[in-house]
């Protein structure tokens, strides 16, 4: 009758974890299906203004070639025709395919990967360090009455009391 009591006992506390689990792949999920709306939503939005502006690139480069410069107007041509093909996929694709087609592309190229998070991440270090050591010489200025502090002292100043003469 121990061996029921403990096996009872095992299901119950089973069954709390399954639960837990259960709560936390339904989180997931729900989060997981809250970034792919905001993703659909805000790709759809970029391919938009990708698409308007293309409009723009255009102009230019009719503009380019009544000057008589054909070359950069056909160069502009092309970033036109290639714009348009990315404001058309961002408009179109939904947010499932655009998260498996980045994953495609971090599979193939994965030193392009590594490389853009290093240069992010030294990127994101710069302008940490740059915004620490503007936050303390602001904290020395406003500690110091805003005058700037000085790392001697004047030669003819005595030496502080320590009161161990």
């Amino acid at each position: 009758m121990a061996t029921t009591g403990a096996t009872s006992g095992e299901i119950g506390g089973n069954g709390a974890a399954e639960t837990a689990q259960d709560k936390a792949r339904e989180a997931a999920d729900h989060a997981r299906g809250r970034v792919r709306d905001q993703l659909d939503q805000r790709s759809t939005q970029l391919g938009e203004q990708v698409g308007s502006s293309v409009g723009d690139a255009r102009s230019v480069a009719e503009q380019l070639r009544t000057q008589g410069k054909e070359t950069p107007a056909r160069y502009v041509e092309q970033a036109a025709d290639r714009a348009e093909r990315l404001g058309g996929y961002l408009r179109e694709t939904d947010g499932d395919r655009l998260l498996n087609d980045a994953e495609d592309f971090a599979r193939q190229n994965t030193w392009a990967v590594a490389l853009g998070g290093l240069a992010i991440g030294f990127a994101a270090s710069r302008l940490l360090k740059a915004s620490s050591s503007d936050r303390y010489r602001s904290s020395l200025q406003s500690s110091n009455g805003g005058e700037r502090a000085s790392s001697t002292q004047h030669m003819d100043a005595p030496a502080p009391s320590t009161g161990l003469s």
